[in-house]
């Protein structure tokens, strides 16, 4: 850069403020002084209190939130009910229709004795003592005379003559149905109490309305058989679930399954197919870790040994700086894979709130100033507009530390980083620009992988900083790119949806 020409903006702190130079090129800086660790524990004890609240919701809502449901239970119940209540209502209408033909009949019966008695005489009425058992008896016949004198009655005591044609009459208490018919200065009177008639047709129903409770039982069975068959892939499905574990997430057959299940077995295949991916990775991961953690700790064990053999001050001095060294390479992984853990654990369960971003990139890059200053790296912010986004700051924090500090190692001495946040058009950019070797182009997918490492790079790492980085980028809904800075380096790139 050419001398006398200005290149970065300031770094404000707030609304306003002085310049804030970071690093080599400037001795400006912002510093974290003891006060600021008060934040961490605030936030644990915020973070206890919600817990707490958390866990006495949960037990608030246990095992009385809801009942367990039962699908089977439901379909008998249901299917069951309306036979039932179909079953009653046809009994009903079959009871009122067959009551009402039944009156008719019955009344048309004392008609045809009457006009019988009136073409044949009283002897026509015998059948009346000598008939079927169920009419024996029922059926009263009364004869007057022009004079209304009762010159004929079958019993005693009958009820009294009645106007012509069909009457029902009150007569000792008792309801009687009663048929009149008036003919050559003659009244006859055939009439028959009501409860002949009705225990006559209570018999009669009782045999009409046994086949339907047959029937209603037969169906009843049938639906209980039915709905077990029905959800007989059900419990095929629940088998096949409980067979897997861990090591056998393969999918489930969906060939002899109903239609209705399909959808739901797909999208369980579905995720049976996410999580084993998701045990597979973690398993990678695990080895991967174990292989990483490794090389540092054989290279510790040995610089141990030497420098406990080693008689000569020098080489003892040697060993233990290469120790401390190995010893921070270890260090440095393990707070990498605790980073990716934490990454992982909020896209388990992602709690976001507002996020002022620029306020957090101006702590991250102070953070980092001690680490540019040991390099004489000039770290600084050329843009930081104010920017909003949803997210959790934990992990954007531990995104834009990775992407500054990964620049950091690979810019060389006497380099520079620069920092800045735009904002417009719904989106949150933030981009770190360092004059480091850059990566070329065919590797810059790549890297994004974990424990990738470009061939022949003397830099010590893990391997898990841009992982890192992309991870809680797409927790964010944003993404990352890397592209050749214009001046030589990387150009690292992280878009945001902004609040």
């Amino acid at each position: 850069m050419p001398d006398g020409k200005p290149r970065r903006r300031p770094l404000q702190g707030g609304a306003g403020g002085t310049h804030l130079r970071l690093g080599g090129g400037s001795q400006q800086q912002r510093r974290r002084g003891p006060p600021a660790q008060a934040a961490p524990q605030a936030r644990r004890r915020l973070d206890t209190q919600r817990a707490r609240g958390r866990l006495q919701g949960d037990r608030a809502a246990g095992p009385s939130a809801g009942a367990v449901i039962s699908i089977r239970r439901q379909l008998l119940i249901w299917q069951i009910s309306a036979l039932v209540v179909t079953g009653l209502l046809v009994s009903v209408i079959t009871y009122a229709l067959a009551w009402h033909a039944f009156n008719r009949l019955r009344d048309d019966n004392l008609a045809q004795i009457a006009y019988s008695i009136l073409r044949h005489g009283v002897e026509s009425d015998s059948g009346n003592d000598a008939g079927d058992d169920d009419d024996k008896g029922q059926f009263v016949s009364q004869i007057w005379d022009d004079k209304h004198a009762l010159v004929y009655s079958s019993i005693d005591d009958g009820p009294p003559a009645q106007p012509s044609g069909n009457r029902v009459v009150d007569w000792h208490g008792e309801e009687w149905h009663v048929f009149t018919l008036r003919s050559g200065g003659l009244t006859i009177q055939v009439s028959n109490p009501s409860y002949h008639r009705t225990a006559l047709f209570v018999r009669i129903t009782a045999w009409l309305l046994l086949p339907l409770i047959v029937l209603v039982a037969v169906l009843g069975s049938l639906i209980w058989t039915a709905v077990g068959r029905a959800l007989r892939p059900l419990r095929r499905v629940r088998y096949e679930i409980g067979r897997r574990d861990f090591a056998t997430l393969h999918a489930l057959d969906t060939r002899r399954l109903p239609e209705e299940i399909v959808p739901l077995v797909d999208a369980l295949n579905a995720l049976l197919i996410r999580l084993d991916g998701a045990i597979s990775t973690q398993r990678r991961f695990v080895a991967d870790a174990a292989h990483e953690l490794r090389t540092p700790l054989t290279a510790i064990r040995l610089q141990a040994q030497l420098a406990s053999q080693s008689t000569e001050p020098e080489a003892r001095s040697q060993a233990l700086a290469e120790l401390q060294q190995g010893v921070d390479r270890a260090a440095r992984l393990v707070d990498q894979l605790l980073s990716m853990a934490r990454v992982e654990a909020v896209e388990q369960k992602p709690r976001f709130a507002a996020i002022r971003l620029d306020e957090l990139v101006k702590r991250v890059v102070a953070d980092f100033s001690t680490q540019a200053d040991a390099k004489e790296i000039d770290l600084g912010v050329t843009e930081c507009a104010a920017a909003q986004v949803n997210g959790h700051a934990d992990s954007l924090r531990m995104m834009v530390g990775n992407l500054i500090d990964n620049a950091l190692r690979y810019t060389p001495s006497g380099g520079r980083v620069d920092v800045a946040l735009v904002a417009g058009d719904g989106k949150a950019v933030l981009s770190v620009v360092d004059t480091g070797p850059g990566i070329p182009a065919g590797e810059r997918e790549r890297v994004f992988d974990r424990f990738h490492r470009l061939a022949g790079a003397e830099i010590p790492g893990s391997g898990l900083g841009l992982a890192i980085v992309r991870q809680a980028a797409e927790l964010h809904g944003g993404r990352v790119s890397l592209d050749a800075a214009v001046a030589g380096g990387l150009a690292a790139r992280i878009e945001l949806p902004a609040a």
